[in-house]
């Protein structure tokens, strides 16, 4: 296909609009702690039903530091909205960095359309509650999509005053439930059983605790995909990636094991599995220790994160496909942008369409919006960006093995491998035990398909790109540079090879 209108494409998105607050934002609102601990926490111990999340959450927390520092400094060298997939393909090669484009794709997508399921089921319950409305939940679910798609299409320092507005407002409650839970514990006492190696490191059961918690963290790689859009992006991502990876251990940790404190250690499982469909555990704790309205108005943040949740997933996932398509991996029509917006349009109304389309599809066929959309999609998007943190770990490495850049022992090798090591022990941890993480044994289809997805995109984007080395080496030789120095190394919307797609 040949490309669009010089005028229609941009080779860069808008430049300089985001500081180290706006940025960190898109991560922290990515992984909201009402969402994170209320849904997917509260979730995997009803599934898993092992005690010890509050410690899973320290070791991935741990990990994905040592991640970070690498991370952060491949950002400092290469500066594409598609980060996973720049940083593979400029240290695993070309065809390596094609298929982690379209694992990123599929997982952020899948990510982004499973928070619908949240959205609609928490609203639902909430509207019942409170104002005794009953309201099927794929009809908010739609009207989240229709916002979502009009806010995807603005300018993106729109986007982040807006999460950053939710943010605030959520965390304070989260720390106020802390408190009052602490304060309050069931026992008579507070317990640490939570933090117990004895209660995490059980068979057939720590590879899901690994999937689960690592999908409470994702939002936190972020940061790098909005390099382009930074003010001083060398200081402003560092910051954010950093800052907001603290925030989140300190604030899921916190929350997690203030969450067993108030029910029990003992009693965790069994209040999860009663509460987890409605997403409801916290806000009923609050409620009898603080009163209803305070219950009410935990119920509504987490309603209003879930939707933050989804924009912010919803702009990463755009800027992804947006990178392919500007380098020519994917159409040239989805790397338009907003003339005066800025905003990848083409990819964003590419992420609505598929976004309509799961919910029609899950309303249309009846499946369980909660554990079939939220959790079943939510935690393969996660086993998927595990993967690229795992394949990004090694690029790194073989990356900084080319050309030091001045970056530190610590930074280009002994971080980056310790990373490396546990991330990919942690994926065949996940493999094993991804039956259990689901809630449904070996047996199910659904345990071999849905990580399955990995394997079949990545087999099409190997072969996608030893097809473009082939027939357009031009192209293929631009795969994953990026922007450097403000300009992009593909060639201009008016010379840019012609592909089909």
């Amino acid at each position: 296909m040949s490309a669009p209108p010089p005028s229609a494409l941009s080779s860069a998105l808008a430049a300089d609009r985001l500081g180290s607050a706006s940025v960190a934002s898109f991560a922290l609102t990515a992984a909201a702690p009402l969402m994170v601990i209320g849904g997917v926490i509260v979730a995997g111990w009803a599934n898993v039903q092992v005690i010890g999340f509050p410690l899973g959450i320290l070791l991935i927390g741990a990990a994905l530091a040592l991640f970070t520092f690498g991370y952060v400094a491949m950002s400092r060298h290469i500066r594409n909205a598609g980060a996973f997939y720049s940083y593979i393909s400029q240290g695993l090669g070309r065809p390596a960095g094609v298929a982690a484009a379209l694992s990123a794709v599929l997982a952020y997508n899948l990510l982004q359309v499973g928070l619908y399921g949240i959205f609609g089921a928490a609203g639902s319950g909430l509207l019942g509650a409170m104002f005794n409305v009953s309201v099927e939940w794929w009809v908010l679910a739609l009207v989240a999509w229709l916002f979502v798609t009009v806010l995807g299409l603005s300018r993106v320092e729109i986007n982040s005053k807006l999460l950053l507005v939710v943010l605030v407002a959520e965390l304070a409650i989260v720390l106020l439930y802390d408190i009052v839970f602490i304060a309050n514990p069931a026992d008579g006492g507070i317990s640490f059983a939570a933090f117990s190696p004895d209660n995490l490191f059980i068979g057939g059961a720590l590879g899901a605790v690994l999937t689960v918690t690592v999908t409470a963290f994702v939002g936190f790689e972020a940061p790098p995909v909005f390099a382009e859009e930074s003010r001083d992006s060398r200081k402003t991502i560092a910051l954010a990636s950093f800052g907001g990876l603290a925030v989140m251990v300190f604030v899921y940790a916190l929350t997690a094991w203030a969450l067993t404190v108030a029910t029990g250690p003992d009693n965790i499982v069994a209040q999860s599995q009663e509460h987890a469909a409605q997403a409801d555990l916290m806000f009923v704790l609050a409620g009898e220790h603080l009163g209803a309205f305070f219950a009410d108005a935990g119920n509504v943040l987490l309603v209003t994160s879930a939707f933050a949740a989804m924009l912010s997933y919803h702009n990463t996932v755009a800027r992804y496909t947006f990178s392919l398509a500007r380098e020519g991996v994917l159409p040239r029509s989805l790397a338009r942008t907003g003339a005066r917006s800025g905003a990848p349009v083409g990819a964003s109304i590419l992420q609505s369409v598929i976004g309509l389309a799961v919910i029609v599809v899950y309303a249309v066929a009846q499946l369980d919006p909660f554990t079939h959309l939220f959790f079943w999609l939510g935690m393969t998007g996660g086993f998927g960006v595990l993967l690229l943190l795992a394949g990004t770990s090694v690029a790194v490495v073989l990356y900084f093995a080319k050309d030091k850049r001045g970056e530190s022992l610590w930074t280009r090798v002994i971080a980056p491998v310790l990373s490396a090591l546990f991330l990919i022990w942690a994926v065949q941890q996940t493999v094993r035990d991804y039956g259990t993480m689901l809630g449904t044994g070996d047996d199910h289809a659904a345990r071999w398909i849905l990580p399955g997805l990995y394997l079949l995109v990545a087999v099409i984007g190997v072969i996608w790109a030893l097809v473009l080395r082939g027939t357009n080496p031009a192209l293929y030789a631009a795969i994953g540079k990026g922007v450097e120095g403000g300009k992009t190394e593909v060639a201009s919307a008016a010379e840019a090879p012609k592909v089909g797609v």
